[in-house]
């Protein structure tokens, strides 16, 4: 029951925390939430606005659900979407002539690849030589930042007239033929949204409907007893970065071709391009229990929160970090119950492994009764 109640609880838990701290700021609470509510899905504009800022979001937890059911820890995302991104770009500003069917596709393609071999790098050291992945990804966040920021003040850079004389880090104006094109007249719903929503099922289907995902899993659960099954678990682990450096990557690209600006554009930090996005799927894929498809609902709600956290500052005059704050709550919330669960899940099983809630005592130097050492001992 406990592991039902976990997400609503949590949920719960950060709104009445959220509320305590509007009235400590002078604010109503109602107001602030009523304001949040119909700024995030108050009508079809307010309903494409969540959408589009839940689709990075979705593709990078989907990308880190990959790499945990492995027992990796992808803290690479805002690096695998900065080269997402470039590399996308990149492909359009070489064949910016191309059509729509072919261009589209391409700069996508682009972005996962690129996303995929930064995420690789880490899979193979952690996989060949056990290098702590949590340092490695997060080093390389800082590599990434280096490059984008050569790439976009250099070589990318627009020169154009209307960039004032290429002093703004960012690409010209990309091809047209390269934007994703918008599913709803007259809202930011564009073509990113339903692909993000794919992949999540994609990988759903992946890690549990295939023999990869089968192995992933059990090479997440245990290493050990892989091998001795004859699993390949480096190459494993190595593919399941990859995989999730992948998912980060496209939502890099995405960010690029469905910006309303069309040109990838930084203010020299990871976070002014990503806007936290590698970093909040995260809270995203946790919020989801780390399934792929109830990461689907996660992300729309963070995005909800992200798109009415304007609306709650405007209506109550908090600062909009209160959504922020209210992120944070929720993976506090949802980690501590996590934690409580598999506790109370610990302590059961070892009840029924002693034969039930009434243990019986042991003397110095005797053995456990069968039933804890698995049946008769045979």
């Amino acid at each position: 029951m406990l592991s039902w109640l976990a997400i609503p609880s949590a949920l719960f838990g950060a709104l009445v925390l959220g509320a305590v701290m509007m009235l400590a700021l002078g604010a109503n609470p109602l107001t602030g939430y009523r304001a949040l509510l119909v700024g995030a899905f108050g009508g079809s504009y307010a309903l494409g606005s969540t959408a589009f800022q839940a689709a990075p979001l979705l593709l990078v937890g989907v990308g880190i659900c990959i790499a945990f059911r492995a027992n990796v820890f992808n803290i690479g995302g805002e690096g695998q979407i900065a080269m997402g991104g470039l590399a996308g770009a990149a492909t359009a500003l070489a064949f910016p002539e191309l059509p729509s069917v072919v261009l589209i596709p391409l700069v996508l393609l682009a972005g996962t690849a690129g996303g995929a071999i930064w995420g690789a790098i880490p899979g193979f050291f952690k996989a060949q030589y056990n290098v702590n992945e949590i340092l490695s990804t997060i080093m390389l966040n800082l590599v990434a930042v280096q490059v984008m920021n050569y790439l976009l003040a250099g070589p990318m850079v627009d020169h154009s007239q209307a960039s004032v004389g290429g002093l703004i880090p960012e690409t010209q104006l990309l091809s047209r033929n390269a934007w994703l094109p918008i599913l709803v007249p007259g809202t930011q719903l564009h073509l990113g949204v339903l692909i993000a929503v794919l992949v999540a099922i994609a990988a759903y289907l992946l890690l549990w409907r295939t023999t990869f995902g089968f192995r992933l899993r059990a090479v997440g659960l245990s290493r050990d007893a892989s091998a001795y099954a004859g699993m390949p678990v480096k190459r494993t682990i190595v593919w399941a970065m990859t995989l999730s450096g992948a998912a980060c990557g496209l939502a890099g690209s995405i960010l690029v071709f469905g910006s309303i600006s069309h040109r990838m554009v930084t203010d020299g930090s990871l976070t002014g391009f990503t806007g936290s996005a590698g970093f909040n799927g995260i809270v995203v894929a946790l919020f989801g229990g780390l399934n792929p498809l109830w990461t689907i609902v996660s992300a729309f709600l963070f995005g909800g929160l992200i798109v009415g956290g304007s609306a709650l500052q405007v209506a109550t005059g908090v600062p909009s970090d209160l959504v922020t704050a209210l992120s944070g709550i929720v993976v506090v919330l949802v980690v501590s119950l996590e934690y409580l669960r598999r506790r109370a899940r610990s302590q059961s099983t070892a009840l029924a492994a002693f034969g039930g809630a009434n243990p019986p005592t042991l003397r110095r130097g005797e053995p456990p009764p069968a039933a804890a050492v698995g049946g008769d001992g045979a």
